[in-house]
């Protein structure tokens, strides 16, 4: 599914007049059941799961589990799961965590190159794969402008790989974000006191005082960009 770059530029433009919820709503409007939301359980997901079942609680949720996240990350997915009365639909790699190391080693240990194939294993092929199954023609993600200098000049949203990404948050600062969840009643996640600005799995995120910049404490340091958002090449053999 495509749009022709004026038209993606009208629509952005639109977008950028509305409120978030509205945005979502107008997602919803355009797509329907192709509307996905992408949820990493993260610190400040619970934002993003809150707003999009506002509009509906129809748009499906994928959860990409790469089984190296922090045991409180699990505890905070099945607590919203439970409290927001939805249930993710979780996608990992075919390679179980110790299949990997068996096969290529601690990934994670062997600098940028092995950060993104660690990365395309168990986030990008995962993720694709979650929305082929629930046939997603607009993928809705929490990506923020303030995040990183990858992120800075993002649109609100923007067609990429034979899908469109919305970003509804994407003018939120971490202040707007950080309050939304309890002017909601919503939980914060339990390492959210314990230094970190972002989470990922726990042998590649530092917290903020371990690094020099904000953007090294995900992926090793290797930048902030998440590895749902890369290229997927095909010299990987995904399958055991």
């Amino acid at each position: 599914m495509k749009a022709s770059l004026d038209e993606l530029k009208f629509w952005s433009d639109e977008l950028e007049g509305l409120q978030t919820v509205e945005r979502i709503a107008w997602a919803w409007e355009r797509f329907g059941s192709g509307l996905v939301l992408s949820t990493s359980f993260g610190l400040q997901s619970a934002v993003m799961i809150h707003l999009v079942r506002q509009v509906s609680d129809e748009i499906p949720i994928v959860f990409a589990d790469t089984g190296y996240l922090f045991p409180g990350t699990y505890e905070y997915a099945l607590t919203l799961q439970e409290k927001l009365g939805f249930a993710a639909k979780v996608y990992s790699s075919h390679m179980t965590p110790s299949y990997q190391e068996a096969k290529y080693g601690k990934l994670w240990e062997q600098g940028q190159e092995g950060m993104n194939k660690y990365n395309l294993i168990n986030k990008k092929e995962p993720i694709e794969r979650a929305l082929r199954e629930v046939g997603a023609t607009c993928w809705v993600a929490g990506l923020r402008r303030d995040q990183s200098e990858s992120r800075s000049e993002l649109p609100v949203i923007e067609n990429r790989d034979e899908i469109f990404k919305l970003y509804p948050i994407i003018d939120w600062d971490n202040q707007k974000t950080y309050r939304y969840l309890p002017a909601n009643g919503l939980p914060y996640h339990p390492l959210e006191d314990d230094g970190y600005v972002s989470l990922g799995d726990w042998h590649s995120t530092k917290k903020l005082s371990e690094v020099d910049n904000p953007e090294e404490t995900r992926h090793g340091g290797f930048g902030r960009e998440c590895g749902l958002h890369l290229d997927c090449p095909d010299v990987i053999d995904f399958n055991i």
